[in-house]
C-alpha cells in the first residue's frame, strides 16, 4: 500500500504533537508501507528512509499580503484582530494561505499514486485537513487523524472555551467527519466523544494509539538527573490545567512519614511549566523536588527509560478522552506509571480499573499512599518494580497499526 502523508510538522522539537507525529510516521514504514511525506515544518527535515518533501509557502498570493498587513497592523497598534477577522472569514488569512500551500503541493504529489492519503495535525491548527476539503477529488483516498477534540467548546472541561468564530470552526470539523472516507483518533473515548458531537464519525472511524518511538541511539543523561534513586518524573509541559500543586503535596507527605527515604528520593519536573510556575517557584531549592525548563527529546526519552515511576498527571476532571502523547513512551520504559487523573479517562481504561497506581489528580492523601506502595515495592524488590504489560506495548506497535489499517480493506 502507497501512502501519502500530509504532516503539519516532523520536527519533534518544536511540540509533543508532532513528536507523536513522527512516531506513527516511522512505525508505517515499519510496518512495509510505502510512504512519501509532504511536510510543513518550515525548515528541510529528513526522516530514515522515507521521502519526506518540504511544503514552502506560498508567499506571491493575496492572502499571504494580507496575512503580512494583519501582522503588521497588530504589531503597530498592539490590537489583535485576528479573533475578529475570524467571526467573518472562519479562519485567519495566514491559516488560509498555509491550507492553500499545502493543497497545491498535495495536487502536484499525485505522480506518487497514492492508495492513501493521511492528514496529521497539532493543536487546534488542522491545515492538512482544510486543504483536502479543497480537493474533493481524492476524498475518496481521505484519512483524518483527529488528535484532540474540536472545536475548542467541546473540549471536556475544565479546557473548553467558546471562540469567536465557534460557528465557523464547527462547520469546518463537520465537513472533515463527513467528506473523509475514514477518521482515525489515537484513542477510543475520544472517537466516542466526538461522535457524540458529529454523528458521521460513526460508521467510518478507527483507533490507531500514540505510537512506540523505536530509537536505537546511545542514550545520555542530564547532569541534574541522579540515577538509581526512587525519581518520580513527570516529563512534559505542564499546562494551566494540569496542578502539580496536589501530586507535591502528596510527596511531602510521603516524605513527612519516611523521612528514612529522603536522601534517595527525588521529583522531576522536566518540561515547560510557565502556567504553574507560581507554585514550582516554590519549590526551587527544595532537595527532593527539581525543575527543569525544555530539555532534548532524546534525553526526555532517556528519562523515561531511567526513572523509577513515569507520572501521568491530567486535570482535575470528570472525563479525559485524550491518550498522552507520552503513554507509549512510558510503557516501553517498562516502569511504574503514577496515574492521576480522572475516572474515567482513557489512561485508566486501558491500564484497567485494577490497576494501583491510579488516583483523582487532586486525591493527596491516594497519592501519598501510591507514592509509598511504588517506594516500598522499589526498595525491597527493584526488580519487581517494573509495569509488565506486553498487552500495552503491542498495542502501540506497528504490528497492531498494519493490522487497524488493513482491515480498513483499502482497494
Amino acid at each position: 500500500m502507497r501512502i501519502l502523508v500530509i504532516s503539519e510538522s516532523i520536527n519533534v522539537e518544536d511540540s509533543s504533537a508532532s513528536k507523536g507525529r513522527v512516531a506513527l510516521i516511522n512505525n508505517l514504514l515499519l510496518a512495509g508501507y510505502n510512504l512519501k511525506v509532504l511536510h510543513y515544518s518550515h525548515k528541510e527535515i529528513q526522516l530514515q528512509g522515507i521521502d519526506c518533501e518540504l511544503i514552502r509557502e506560498n508567499k506571491f498570493s493575496a492572502y499571504f499580503f494580507l496575512s503580512r498587513m494583519i501582522r503588521l497592523f497588530q504589531r503597530t497598534f498592539k490590537m489583535n484582530i485576528n479573533a475578529t477577522l475570524e467571526t467573518w472569514f472562519g479562519f485567519s488569512f495566514t491559516h488560509t494561505n498555509d491550507t492553500r500551500s499545502i493543497a497545491k503541493a498535495i495536487k502536484q504529489a499525485q505522480n506518487f499514486a497514492p492508495d492513501l492519503i493521511l492528514t496529521l495535525s497539532k493543536g487546534g491548527s488542522f491545515r492538512p485537513h482544510r486543504a483536502m476539503l479543497r480537493l474533493p477529488e481524492l476524498q475518496s483516498k481521505w484519512m483524518a487523524y483527529i488528535h484532540d477534540p474540536y472545536p475548542f467548546h467541546f473540549y471536556p472541561r475544565p479546557f473548553n472555551f467558546v471562540e469567536l468564530s465557534y460557528k465557523h470552526k464547527e462547520a469546518f470539523m463537520r465537513q472533515i467527519t463527513e467528506k473523509a472516507q475514514y477518521l482515525s483518533f489515537p484513542s477510543l473515548l475520544l472517537k466516542e466523544w466526538m461522535e457524540s458531537y458529529f454523528p458521521a464519525v460513526a460508521d467510518k472511524s478507527c483507533v490507531i494509539p500514540h505510537q512506540i518511538k523505536v530509537d536505537n541511539e546511545p542514550q545520555t543523561t542530564p547532569a541534574f538527573f541522579t540515577e538509581n534513586q526512587f525519581s518520580l518524573l513527570h516529563a512534559g509541559n505542564l499546562l494551566q490545567q494540569r496542578n502539580p500543586d496536589y501530586l507535591i503535596k502528596g510527596l511531602l507527605q510521603f516524605l513527612n512519614k519516611h523521612p528514612e527515604a529522603a536522601m534517595e528520593t527525588k521529583l522531576y519536573f522536566v518540561g515547560s511549566y510557565k502556567k504553574q510556575e507560581h507554585i514550582l517557584n516554590q519549590y526551587q531549592n527544595h532537595p527532593n523536588i527539581v525543575v527543569s525548563d525544555y530539555i532534548e527529546y532524546k534525553l526526555v526519552q532517556s528519562l523515561e527509560k531511567k526513572a523509577a515511576v513515569n507520572i501521568i498527571l491530567e486535570a482535575i476532571s470528570e472525563i479525559s478522552p485524550f491518550l498522552p502523547g507520552k503513554f507509549p513512551n512510558c510503557v516501553a520504559s517498562n516502569k511504574p506509571i503514577l496515574v492521576l487523573g480522572p475516572y474515567y479517562s482513557e489512561v485508566r481504561r486501558l491500564l484497567g480499573k485494577d490497576y494501583p497506581y491510579w488516583s483523582e489528580a487532586n486525591d493527596v492523601a491516594a497519592i501519598e499512599a501510591n507514592i509509598t506502595k511504588l517506594y516500598q515495592q522499589w526498595k525491597q524488590q527493584p526488580e519487581q518494580s517494573q509495569l509488565n504489560r506486553p498487552d500495552l506495548t503491542h498495542y502501540c506497535d506497528e504490528k497492531s497499526l498494519k493490522k487497524v489499517i488493513d482491515d480498513l480493506s483499502i482497494a
